[in-house]
């Protein structure tokens, strides 16, 4: 195998699109819902404040004070967190002091963001092999909608993340109205399920780091990268690994 990595804010290119729709509808609000560590909720933050919208982060769980780096951050982007017990969460239920808004689904994944991350595999070529880690599945839809060659190949970070081949091309189908490119992905990869890791995984992120100086997060792109060193490919496989930044 040969491994080459990409940087890509991924996050940026699905809200992309986004913005533009919630700046034409008349929003001054964005809000959206995510886990306690979900780079999503974090993005949302950030691309909210320098573009002059509100945010509001929707997130599963109480509240555990202090809060994560991840929640902080979003904090101090201008972010206002509401909590969600499990069960209301699953149904996506919409805080009632919510008011008006532009809703993002959890992880950003819509039509718009599926054109926004087809821009990635356009700008990606000459690789047998293009990974991506997969939550929510909108980056891998436009990725393998993008891409002109090679299967694009994602590993789900999730326990139980064979859903997640429906959800794709779902995802697929609203955007384009058929399921389009060569793509895959990988369920056992996922080290205990979201947010979780295991001692073997953190040693490969640990020896990662020494070896090629880059330090890959233990809860998306570290399980793509193991992934891919413990699957095997032939001899002279090109293989290109988005390292999602967002």
């Amino acid at each position: 195998m040969e491994l080459h990595l990409r940087f890509d804010d991924n996050k940026a290119r699905k809200l992309k699109y986004n913005l533009v729709a919630a700046r034409e509808q008349g929003h001054d609000t964005l809000a959206t819902y995510g886990g306690a560590f979900s780079n999503h909720i974090r993005a949302t933050a950030i691309a909210g404040q320098a573009h002059g919208f509100k945010t509001v982060g929707i997130i599963r769980g109480e509240e555990h004070l202090p809060l994560n780096p991840v929640l902080r951050t979003a904090v101090e982007h201008g972010m206002r967190l509401s909590y969600l017990d499990r069960s209301a969460y699953r149904r996506k239920e919409i805080p009632d002091d919510l008011g008006p808004c532009y809703l993002l689904p959890e992880g950003g994944s819509n039509e718009l963001a599926v054109r926004g991350c087809a821009e990635l595999g356009a700008q990606i070529d000459g690789f047998d092999v293009v990974a991506v880690p997969v939550a929510t599945g909108g980056t891998l839809a436009g990725l393998a909608a993008g891409l002109e060659h090679g299967l694009a190949l994602g590993f789900s970070v999730l326990k139980g993340g064979d859903f997640l081949t429906g959800r794709v091309a779902e995802l697929q189908r609203r955007t384009y109205g058929e399921v389009r490119g060569s793509w895959r992905i990988e369920t056992g990869f996922h080290c205990g399920g979201y947010a979780r890791t295991t001692p073997e995984l953190l040693d490969f992120i640990a020896d990662f780091e020494a070896c090629q100086g880059i330090r890959l997060d233990p809860h998306y792109t570290g399980k793509m990268v193991y992934g891919l060193f413990r699957m095997g490919f032939p001899s002279g496989t090109r293989v290109c690994a988005v390292i999602t930044t967002g």
